[in-house]
């Protein structure tokens, strides 16, 4: 079983974002960003319109996976996502008071049409597909697509793609995850589709599948605390390209500049970087097939 890092306290989260100055930007040859001609005046709350004045509104699925969330309850701070919705908010200049969060189910933040939210974190790989109905910030993590098995499952040894052709597997349902499997592993038989990871890991956990794909934190978390003799097989994805997570808001938002630019600071200063040390586990013990 690989070993995941264990995430420290949120005290000390605050001890090592207040030394985050001394770090180095992100290269930026790894990252797409969405620039933002928007002044600073305009990207202040009381310019900034939002559905409620005063405060933003952060939409994601229920329930609210580890280690992107904590106990289920985004609210908390707690998990990666959930700590850089705060230090977004943060960024543009509102209280953690002023941060409403709302329940959004995961196809429904990526369908045309009128949002409940302002913005919406949830593992969100930007797609030329998906903007065509929403905008995304500018990335804020870089992800791979990553198959898991149980120990003695037939694919616990696999070393390649080819080893997986004649696999059973599964994934939740419109998510890069699935397209993962149709168009990179492309195993001979028709891919599962889940309504959700619990419902994939519980398919995998009796038998109906040899082996899930999800993004690599969620592997890690998946095979180190909820699966019994959880094993990560490798990861999947065009090789040396990883997947842009980036927050969605409503198409043609009018906030769009500012949290862009606001998701380029804090890659810039170090804040997403420590709250990737913080909350993720790196990619080591993860082998890429080919």
């Amino acid at each position: 079983m690989v070993s995941r890092f264990t995430p420290v306290a949120v005290g000390g989260v605050a001890l090592l974002l207040a030394a985050v100055t001394a770090c180095s930007p992100a290269d930026e040859d790894e990252t797409t960003t969405t620039p933002s001609a928007a002044p600073a005046a305009t990207c202040e709350p009381a310019s900034l319109k939002t559905l409620t004045a005063g405060k933003l509104t952060v939409g994601t699925d229920t329930p609210a996976y580890e280690p992107w969330f904590t106990d289920n309850k985004p609210e908390n701070g707690k998990g990666f996502e959930s700590a850089v919705a705060y230090q977004l908010a943060q960024r543009l200049g509102y209280q953690q008071s002023d941060v409403v969060w709302t329940t959004v189910g995961f196809n429904n933040a990526i369908a045309p049409g009128p949002k409940t939210f302002d913005i919406d974190v949830n593992q969100f790989s930007i797609t030329d597909e998906r903007k065509q109905a929403v905008d995304f910030s500018s990335p804020y993590y870089l992800v791979r697509q990553t198959v898991i098995t149980t120990k003695g499952s037939k694919i616990a040894g696999a070393k390649s793609l080819a080893d997986l052709r004649d696999a059973k597997l599964g994934a939740q349902v419109g998510t890069t995850s699935y397209q993962a499997i149709t168009d990179v592993i492309k195993p001979a038989g028709q891919p599962q589709v889940f309504n959700n990871n619990d419902d994939a890991k519980k398919a995998l956990e009796n038998g109906t599948v040899d082996g899930i794909v999800v993004d690599l934190p969620t592997a890690f978390y998946m095979t180190g605390a909820e699966l019994e003799n959880g094993v990560i097989v490798g990861q999947v994805g065009q090789v040396g390209v990883p997947e842009q997570f980036g927050i969605v808001l409503d198409k043609g938002s009018p906030l769009t500049g500012c949290v862009s630019r606001a998701v380029d600071q804090l890659r810039q200063d170090g804040t997403l970087a420590v709250l990737e040390k913080t909350w993720l586990a790196d990619s080591a013990g993860a082998p890429e097939l080919r």
